[in-house]
């Protein structure tokens, strides 16, 4: 149920707020009550906006730009930062949190001149419990079980955890590997974000302790990034909305010694880390130093697509326009893909030490969720947006003409699947495709139907996808749908590469992955 007040109050004016409720749960069918609040600010103005929710209220708001990027964080009232609840802002996203135990504000600051609206809702969505029976898979699990069976206490477990850290890991049989992840509390449920299942499991409690835990068998070459999401609250709703919600808890797990990326701004924009000693080697990272190159922002609008987003445009140093060597780079979801994936690094380290030219890089705004959404599963509108307006912006900004053979479209996901499609209606444009994790699932026929109509056979594909990606619920999954997608190609007379790694839909896992893309494709075309 919904409090009658997520209020916010400014500069002592009371916003959106309504009549208080008395004490108690709110009556039955009360409907949402939305505090909003509009902003235009001046880069660098901050407005702190008090939050009016009882503690333990599961809280989602809604931050819509207009113009401009924004930062908004949850804060407690003498300014200690709780959490960072969206960084970069442009367009619309929604922030899931739990309200604090103390007095909290909601600090909203401008990263450009702008407009931002901002709607929250506090609703009543106590965690239900859930702890499926548990499966003793790891020894060491089956032994704790024994011992608190037989009365024993947990402290010397948890001592000897916070030692090794989590998650624990044990031989298993056939070389492979015993993975355990662990929580500890009175919880009433724990989530895992990023399970190598492929989904977010509940974690089981042992009976008579404080221990949560899930065990899962491995290869020994994995590597993957999860949270822990504890106490996840159950609002109304649909499936999906009681889904989503674990997002207001998700965070790194404590018990982790690898959190990432360090730098984080708290825990809760934070992942945990594992990569077993038989993960890959993931090329151009061994080089920790800050990119040596330039960065130029801006704004690029669109006729057909109707809206303007951010480019980054990324020159390495001592770039000559004029070499015939450049290659360009074109990648989607440009936040994760500058920060969660440190692609300039990666370039610089590859060109430095003569596996890579020198490497022309754009980074392309995805602005929203929902834009995402809507743009880059097989939107005709999107590609010729690439064609008409990226391309000849890029090219005027760079100096550079740069041929289609030595441009490349990559990205993940929904990402994945755009440069794929986008290549193959253009490909007199674009000639080479990093493809990781495509969701190729979206629409297999017409997938199959473009790749069938094609024409042109001098398009070059590196496709890759996790092992924990596969069939769910009795339908393919992204390593069965990529898998199919490179036969496909290859029996139609095109160049494929690819390589499927024991991880899953992880920003972890495609950092190697475009490394080994963008390996590829240079490989391919010195021995061409």
């Amino acid at each position: 149920m919904v409090r009658s007040l997520a209020a916010l109050v400014m500069a002592g004016l009371v916003l959106g707020m309504s009549a208080p409720h008395s004490e108690g749960a709110p009556p039955p069918g009360t409907q949402p009550a939305e505090t909003v609040a509009s902003h235009r600010l001046a880069a660098g103005q901050v407005r702190s906006l008090v939050l009016v929710a009882q503690p333990g209220d599961y809280v989602r708001g809604t931050l819509a730009v207009g113009a401009g990027r924004f930062q908004l964080d949850l804060v407690a009232d003498d300014g200690r930062p709780i959490r960072r609840l969206a960084d970069d802002v442009e367009g619309r996203t929604v922030v899931h949190f739990v309200a604090p135990g103390g007095p909290a504000r909601l600090v909203l600051m401008a990263l450009e001149d702008g407009t931002a609206h901002l709607t929250t809702e506090a609703i009543v969505a106590p965690p239900k419990a859930v702890s499926p029976p548990p499966r003793l898979t790891s020894p060491v699990m089956a032994a704790l079980a024994r011992s608190v069976e037989a009365g024993g206490g947990t402290e010397a477990f948890w001592a000897d955890v916070a030692r090794r850290g989590t998650p624990l890991v044990e031989a298993g049989g056939d070389g492979q590997v015993i993975l355990t992840f662990l929580a500890r509390g009175n919880r009433t449920n724990v989530r895992l974000v990023g399970a190598p299942s492929g989904d977010h499991e509940w974690l089981s409690r042992l009976a008579g302790s404080d221990v949560w835990f899930k065990s899962f068998t491995v290869p020994p070459d994995t590597r993957l990034s999860y949270r822990i999401a504890p106490d996840v609250p159950a609002p109304p709703g649909s499936d999906r909305e009681r889904r989503i919600a674990l997002l207001a808890t998700a965070a790194a797990d404590p018990l982790n010694h690898h959190p990432w990326p360090a730098d984080a701004p708290d825990a809760f924009n934070q992942e945990s880390t594992l990569e077993l000693p038989a993960a890959p080697v993931q090329p151009g990272l061994e080089d920790l130093s800050a990119p040596r190159g330039t960065f130029t922002r801006f704004r690029l609008s669109s006729a057909g697509l109707g809206n303007t987003r951010s480019i980054t445009l990324y020159t390495p140093a001592g770039f000559d326009p004029a070499d015939r060597r450049n290659q360009l780079l074109i990648l989607f979801d440009a936040k994760a893909y500058l920060t969660k994936v440190p692609t300039p690094r990666i370039l610089d380290a590859l060109t430095a030490d003569g596996r890579l030219p020198p490497t022309l890089a754009v980074f392309v705004s995805e602005i929203d969720a929902e834009t995402r959404t809507r743009e880059l599963p097989g939107n005709p509108a999107f590609a010729d947006f690439l064609a008409r307006d990226l391309l000849p912006a890029i090219q005027a900004r760079s100096r550079a003409a740069i041929p289609p053979a030595r441009t490349i479209l990559a990205g993940s996901s929904y990402g994945g699947l755009a440069a794929t499609t986008v290549a193959l209606t253009h490909p007199e444009l674009f000639g080479n495709v990093i493809a990781m994790s495509g969701s190729f699932w979206w629409h297999p026929e017409r997938l199959a139907e473009l790749v069938a109509r094609a024409t042109r056979r001098d398009l070059r594909f590196h496709m890759s996808a996790g092992l924990f990606e596969g069939a769910h619920q009795g339908s393919d999954g992204i390593l069965e749908t990529t898998r199919r997608l490179r036969e496909r190609l290859k029996s139609r007379g095109y160049p494929v590469t690819g390589r499927d790694y024991a991880g899953g839909h992880d920003y972890l896992v495609w950092r190697g992955a475009l490394a080994d893309g963008l390996l590829a494709i240079a490989g391919a075309r010195t021995i061409d």
